[in-house]
């Protein structure tokens, strides 16, 4: 709505214009108004950019490994990318789905790190009837009879649970630098507008990965609950903070060194001799080392040399006095 201006203000611009304070003919200065993103305090972010950018890379990771999968079990090519990581509220995700849409329950194993949330999996249906046109022998060309609200039979959801299986189980694999999970499949939801999963105004991250094939393509969704997402990057930073505090640990280690048993050979000189001489060698006979007795002898740890030093004797038995150190410790 414009401003609308009082009598007194529109009479100390007419006396403006008459002085010549007021340039009527310059043209206004526009002002550049700098724009500041909203922030919504009533769903606060509850996960960093780095958090989310970790997940990008942990799931550019699972995208490679069901890639290969998934062109060895069904012997053709196709092209599985990450598209997006998104924090969202969970009607996001659920709005997005129609009564025809099959949805797929997981677990982790660590029970106390999932709590009662569980992971959605959700692949569009015109990608899972290719994939299964193929696992029986077909192109997979996708059917343009086919309606929106088309709702798989009994074979293909048996046959869908299977490749979603395995699908599931190498999740844990693209975790492993950070910590160790593993996935497991829980059941199938054939309406999952009927189910409640996951509280609407749940926090929640999904992963939305494209699935390219010759002659069609769709998307992989993945929900990821934000409570178990908290859980495990606490565990995470956990561990990081034990290997941080745990470097500086030399006189533990070396007590636990000191008791272990070391062989060390002391190399008086090399020489080569004839193998019928070896033979022919008795008690008494001398062998020519070509050095003077009073050369040093080798210290071998290993089978590398690490001393050298001086015959002698120590409380009336053999020893070596070391001199020079050739490994620096």
């Amino acid at each position: 709505m414009a401003e609308v201006l009082s009598q007194s203000q529109i009479d100390a611009l007419l006396n403006a214009a008459r002085s010549g304070e007021l340039d009527v003919d310059k043209p206004a200065e526009k002002t550049t108004e700098q724009k500041y993103r909203k922030y919504d305090f009533y769903s606060p972010r509850k996960f960093t950019k780095d958090r989310l950018k970790m997940l990008n890379s942990i799931f550019e990771g699972y995208a490679r490994v069901i890639n290969s999968r998934i062109n060895a079990l069904l012997h053709t090519t196709c092209e599985i990318e990450v598209d997006s990581v998104e924090e969202q509220r969970y009607y996001e995700f659920s709005n997005a789905l129609t009564e025809s849409d099959v949805v797929a329950l997981a677990k982790i194993d660590l029970e106390e790190l999932q709590e009662d949330t569980p992971i959605l999996v959700h692949l569009d249906t015109p990608v899972v009837l290719s994939m299964l046109d193929r696992l029986m022998g077909g192109e997979g060309d996708p059917d343009s009879t086919l309606s929106s609200d088309y709702n798989m039979t009994d074979l293909e959801l048996n046959m869908y649970e299977d490749l979603i299986r395995d699908m599931i189980s190498v999740m844990g694999g693209s975790w492993e630098n950070y910590i160790t999970l593993h996935f497991e499949y829980v059941r199938t939801e054939v309406n999952p507008t009927l189910v409640q999963l996951i509280g609407y105004d749940e926090t929640v991250v999904i992963v939305g990965i494209n699935i390219k094939f010759p002659n069609c393509n769709g998307r992989l969704s993945l929900c990821l609950p934000g409570v178990m997402l908290t859980n495990i990057f606490s565990e995470i930073s956990k561990n990081n903070t034990r290997r941080t505090t745990g470097e500086d640990k030399s006189e533990e280690i070396f007590d636990s060194l000191r008791d272990s048993e070391l062989e060390i050979v002391a190399e008086l000189a090399r020489t080569r001799i004839l193998l019928s001489d070896l033979y022919h060698l008795n008690i008494g006979d001398v062998v020519d080392i070509k050095r003077p007795k009073d050369s040093p002898v080798f210290l071998n740890i290993g089978g590398r040399r690490w001393f050298d030093g001086r015959m002698g004797t120590s409380n009336k038995q053999v020893a070596v006095k070391i001199g020079e150190t050739y490994i620096k410790m």
